[in-house]
This record gives structure tokens, C-alpha cells and sequence, in this order.
């Protein structure tokens, strides 16, 4: 399955998902981010790739919709409800992460 996590900048909330995730299971992980700053910017071709797609808020799962309307399935986007005040790797974001991707992807970790 190929899994995308998206945040605005890609350099916190995603990057850590997809840091964790990206050698466990069977899964194909990738992240991006919204922004124009962002690390790694969100295309179109993410989106396609994408078997399933997990966003960090509401907003992003919105700026997805508005700006790639046609390219994606909007019932493979989840919302973490993940809030951008974490650095990189901190503990509270990657337990946060689990928790809420745990329900979809099952106990991968």
C-alpha cells in the first residue's frame, strides 16, 4: 500500500510519519507538504500515487481538495487532527502519529 502523510512545510508532522513509518510493514511511505516553502512540495502525482493519504488538519485535506479537485479519491483522505506545535521526531508528535494511523494501516509498529 502506498501511504502519503501531508502537513504544510514537510518538515515536522509528515516527515516524522513518514520517518517512522517508512521502513515497517509492507507499506510504500512518502510525505509532502502544502505550502510553497514546503521541503517537499505536494503535486499532483503524489496524489495519484497515493493509496491512502493522511493530512495533519482539516486545512490540508481543504487546500487538497481546491487545488487538485479532479486527481484524487476524496475517500482516501484522512484527517489526523494532528496540530503543527511539535518538532521533528518529538515523542508526544510520533505517539500521536500511531494512535491515529493505527486504526486504518492496523499495528504496523
Amino acid at each position: 500500500m502506498n501511504v502519503l502523510f501531508v502537513c504544510s512545510k514537510n518538515k515536522w508532522r509528515s516527515r516524522t510519519a513518514e520517518t517512522i513509518f517508512k521502513n515497517i510493514g509492507s507499506h510504500i511511505v512518502k510525505s509532502a507538504g502544502t505550502d510553497e516553502g514546503a521541503r517537499i512540495k505536494l503535486t499532483e502525482k503524489h496524489l495519484e500515487w497515493a493509496d491512502i493519504i493522511f493530512v495533519m488538519e482539516n486545512k490540508h485535506r481543504d487546500i487538497i481538495r481546491k487545488k487538485f479537485n479532479s486527481s484524487f479519491d476524496k475517500n482516501k483522505i484522512i484527517v489526523l487532527d494532528i496540530d503543527d506545535e511539535y518538532q521533528y521526531m518529538d515523542e508526544e508528535l510520533i505517539l500521536s502519529i500511531k494512535t491515529s494511523v493505527t486504526p486504518y494501516l492496523g499495528h504496523v509498529f
